[in-house]
């Protein structure tokens, strides 16, 4: 199984800090941030200490293809503000090169909020607003996985149909992906516990489980349907072990690196002991 978690990435070590945690973990697979996730304040890379963090992957046989890094999630790919989106373009282009120097290939991405906007409106700005990322590091191999997300207030891509039709609209399809959300896709109406076969199926014949290069592995502290996005330890929410269990197993899922994003248990990280729980 490719499993890992979140990891943080602070001085002095950075990346190689958060590697570090990782195999703490016994994970085989890491997600982090290139810097503080609700900032856009970035440092060099060249002080992040990737090649060492890269080397120490290697000497322990974690592929790079398992590392998965995010964006900031207070940027809005959707907003109908020209001054606010134009920001975004530039700051994510530069992002996507950061995320390719630093040895990734995937780059987690949360399409935005509407802000009121027609929905359609919203899914062509996003579209476009990838489209010119896309287009200013076209020498960048990197992929932006769109993540599914909950339904909260005016977030898109609460539906797989949502994501979609993203995707639709991105010119380089070589560069667009799936990222799934156990939690998300509950609290969107997704019925992972008592339909399981259908959910995923749905996925197949959306958004092609081809696309689908990361799941965040969570519980839900909410009942399906809700909208909340509250993520939840393993086990303790309305998904449930035996259903999450279920999709670290599927045989369809089994090259797709899964990411805990679980609570902190009373200020400690609770990954090694749910990595050991999944992977019995």
């Amino acid at each position: 199984m490719i499993i890992g978690s979140h990891c943080g990435m602070s001085a002095p070590l950075y990346m190689e800090g958060a590697v570090k945690e990782a195999l703490g973990y016994n994970a085989n697979a890491i997600m982090i941030y290139t810097g503080a996730p609700q900032s856009t304040i970035r440092k060099n890379v060249s002080e992040l200490r990737v090649k060492e963090a890269l080397e120490l992957m290697k000497e322990n046989n974690m592929s790079q293809d398992n590392l998965i890094i995010h964006a900031p999630y207070i940027i809005n790919p959707a907003s109908p503000d020209d001054e606010k989106r134009k920001f975004t373009v530039d700051f994510l282009s530069e992002e996507v090169k950061r995320v390719e120097a630093m040895g990734s290939r995937v780059m987690v991405l949360h399409p935005g909020n509407h802000m009121g906007a027609p929905l359609a409106e919203a899914i062509e700005r996003i579209a476009d607003t990838i489209n010119q990322i896309l287009e200013n590091s076209k020498d960048c191999k990197t992929i932006i996985a769109l993540e599914t997300m909950a339904g909260k207030g005016t977030e898109c891509g609460r539906s797989l149909i949502e994501i979609a039709a993203i995707m639709e609209l991105v010119k380089d399809k070589k560069r667009i992906g799936v990222c799934l959300d156990t939690c998300h896709l509950n609290d969107a109406g997704y019925d992972l516990v008592n339909d399981y076969e259908r959910v995923i199926k749905e996925i197949e014949r959306v958004v092609g489980i081809k696309n689908v290069l990361a799941i965040h592995v969570n519980d839900s502290k909410n009942p399906c349907g809700t909208n909340k996005d509250r993520h939840e330890n393993i086990g303790k929410g309305y998904i449930g072990f035996k259903t999450l269990k279920k999709i670290c197993d599927d045989e369809r899922f089994k090259n797709i690196p899964k990411i805990l994003e679980t609570p902190y248990i009373n200020g400690v990280a609770p990954y090694k002991e749910e990595i050991e729980k999944l992977t019995k």
